[in-house]
């Protein structure tokens, strides 16, 4: 009798566990669990609370210049990026942020499209972080490329789960104590669905109490001094609010940032929500921490992005170069030539000292005999050192162009030389803004792009609307798809010059 009661005792206080047990995962909800806890951060809250303090806390209190967007910062291991990401939270000091959405590169699971969390909350041992579920729901519907779902959030490969999106949040909990988050994961990178992300974004985000996180570290595992070369080349693209090359570049894999898809839909997002260019705030790579290998490191930087001043337009500058680098880079396109239409050669070419001749830049390169046209070939993408694309591109015009035959060593004395050099590529928000004359347009829709110089309306007698006509025609579109919501309007300048100059 006595055996029976105290089963009936174990049964009754198993039962009642259960049931607690139950309530309590009814109430939390589906929570996605650390996964990155004692690895890239402390696990303990003590320390991991004191780690981050005592990042922030070697920041200078920032200045603010107004309204914040929007942040891009690194997800490595605390030891090595702690120090750029706090550059990053540190802007967050006074202000009243309530909702954060960060957006993160999926490292663990290959999937199309962006993954929102459809969970509850996101939990690190600093405790859980709600999800705004009704911001979610909202976003979800605004584009077939967004759906809510667990992919890349919970998603654990060979023992390992997402990082790139956890390590965040530890840094906002320090800084603003009670948010909700929006957490993003990218399946996939590519131009169209950066877009579709920033411009959701930017229709949903109404107040200043929301901001966005794009998730990024730079080039991955080469040596210390290669590394900063290639990051230059990114952070100079954010720097001057060319996403479009950004994006195209690290696309075709001419540059590196493991998220770049964050940080290019951050950039459409918050152009459109009035940012001027961003603000960098710091650079460092695992080189540069004291235990650092520097023979295969990872690069970090941190940038805001803050809301324009509108009481006046904030107008991209022209890329210049002075005499003695266009002088340089006549020579190298001239010899260039000769030595190839001569001897079938390609030239080598030692690195330059100029700065200006080692930044990636788009170019054209224009041969004329008796001022008519011999051969015309140009690089839009910013893909090769402005010297080397010069000399490829310069070769190319005399011996490619299929407009013409190849030039022959008889023609060489009479060529002459016209170069023009691609500035970033901006935004059309109007095309009021359009100068002819002055800007080149390109023109994308899906997967079909035109582009013409500035010199071309000029040359043919166009007016404004012609010009744009004339662009969407050389991208295979109708001649009004320029009035389209799904196209895509950029301009940019060419700084020309030649022989004649």
């Amino acid at each position: 009798m006595l055996k029976v009661t105290v089963s009936i005792v174990v049964i009754v206080v198993l039962q009642g566990f259960f049931i607690v047990t139950a309530c309590r995962a009814q109430n939390e909800g589906k929570v996605r669990k650390t996964m990155v806890a004692g690895s890239f951060y402390p696990a303990d809250p003590g320390e991991l609370a004191q780690m981050v303090d005592s990042f922030l806390a070697k920041v200078s209190t920032p200045k603010n210049p107004g309204q914040l967007i929007g942040l891009i910062a690194p997800h490595a291991g605390y030891v090595y990026s702690g120090h750029v990401a706090a550059e990053a939270y540190a802007q967050l000091k006074g202000r009243i942020i309530e909702r954060v959405i960060v957006i993160s590169p999926s490292h663990v699971d290959a999937f199309e499209g962006i993954a929102i969390y459809d969970g509850d909350a996101y939990a690190t041992p600093l405790g859980n972080i709600p999800v705004d579920k009704d911001f979610a729901l909202k976003l979800a519907r605004q584009s077939s490329r967004l759906a809510l779902s667990s992919r890349g959030h919970e998603t654990i490969y060979r023992g390992r789960g997402e990082h790139a999106l956890e390590v965040h949040l530890p840094f906002l909990q320090r800084v603003l104590g009670d948010f909700v988050l929006v957490p993003l994961v990218m399946g996939d990178q590519n131009y169209e669905t950066c877009r579709d992300l920033g411009k959701a974004l930017a229709r949903l985000i109404r107040d200043e109490k929301t901001i966005i996180v794009a998730s990024s570290d730079l080039s991955h595992f080469h040596p210390y001094k290669e590394a900063m070369r290639l990051d230059d080349k990114v952070i100079t693209a954010i720097r001057e609010g060319d996403y479009f090359n950004l994006s195209r570049n690290l696309q075709s894999r001419h540059w590196e940032a493991c998220g770049g898809g964050p940080i290019v839909a951050l950039m459409i997002a918050a152009e459109a929500l009035g940012s001027a260019k961003a603000t960098f705030l710091k650079y460092a790579n695992s080189g540069d921490v004291a235990y650092g290998d520097k023979s295969r490191v990872v690069g970090y930087v941190s940038f805001a992005f803050f809301k324009a001043d509108r009481s006046g337009k904030n107008k991209s500058q022209s890329f210049q170069l002075n005499k003695d680098e266009q002088k340089e880079l006549l020579s190298i396109a001239k010899q260039a030539v000769h030595t190839y239409v001569k001897e079938k050669k390609v030239i080598d070419l030692p690195e330059p000292k100029q700065e200006k001749l080692l930044q990636d830049r788009g170019v054209f390169v224009t041969l004329k005999i008796n001022h008519q046209l011999r051969g015309c070939i140009g690089v839009t993408a910013a893909i090769k050192p402005l010297y080397q694309a010069i000399r490829d591109v310069a070769i190319q015009s005399a011996v490619q162009d299929y407009r013409f035959r190849p030039v022959t060593t008889q023609e060489l004395p009479h060529l002459s030389f016209e170069i023009s050099v691609l500035s970033p590529f901006q935004k059309v928000v109007n095309e009021k803004d359009i100068v002819v004359g002055e800007h080149g347009l390109l023109i994308k829709r899906d997967n079909k792009t035109g582009l013409l110089l500035p010199q071309v309306p000029v040359e043919q007698g166009w007016n404004l609307l012609t010009f744009l006509q004339q662009c969407c025609a050389k991208a295979g579109l109708s001649p009004e798809a320029w009035k389209d919501a799904d196209t895509d309007i950029f301009s940019f300048t060419a700084f020309v010059f030649g022989d004649e100059d």
